[in-house]
């Protein structure tokens, strides 16, 4: 059965091999080796993704009918600044690869937002990947224009999104 839950730092080094994972297997039609490399050349530490995710409010998926150690098996992440000048930024959605497909990243996406209307956030933004800019779409973010990162090295399209909520 699939949960979603408030980050608990217990998941930290879960998260951190999902991060990585999600990333090397994107097909390398939409990312070079090259990108994915400099994206994630290997899992960071659960210190970085505790640390990163403590600081803005995260939820992540769990299938309680598999454990791993003292917890269940993290399906997926996602979290949003809630500092004053980025606050309603969306800084992360990933799944296992796989689960993708299965409603992960769309269930997460929905916590979220009820969240953001419960808070009074008034509008969500995201800069949206080749991956990921189906999904944000489908659930009524506009298109604003292209943005491009520097990663290692490497250049990387996004696209920057936005809903308003109220």
């Amino acid at each position: 059965m699939y949960k979603v839950i408030p980050y608990v730092p217990a998941y930290a080094l879960q998260v951190s091999k999902l991060y990585h994972l999600a990333v090397q297997e994107i097909d390398e039609t939409l990312y070079s080796a090259e990108q994915k490399q400099a994206w994630s050349k290997a899992p960071r530490s659960a210190y970085h993704w505790n640390k990163r995710l403590s600081r803005s409010k995260a939820w992540i998926m769990i299938d309680t009918a598999l454990q791993v150690g003292d917890d269940y098996l993290c399906l997926g992440f996602i979290n949003v600044e809630t500092h004053f000048n980025s606050r309603g930024y969306i800084d992360s959605l990933y799944v296992l690869p796989e689960r993708q497909g299965e409603g992960v990243a769309s269930a997460l996406y929905q916590t979220l937002e009820q969240w953001a209307k419960d808070s009074t956030v008034s509008r969500l933004s995201v800069d949206a990947s080749k991956l990921s800019k189906r999904l944000f779409l489908s659930q009524g973010f506009k298109f604003h224009h292209n943005r491009y990162q520097e990663k290692c090295g490497e250049i990387f399209l996004a696209f920057y999104l936005s809903k308003q909520l109220a």
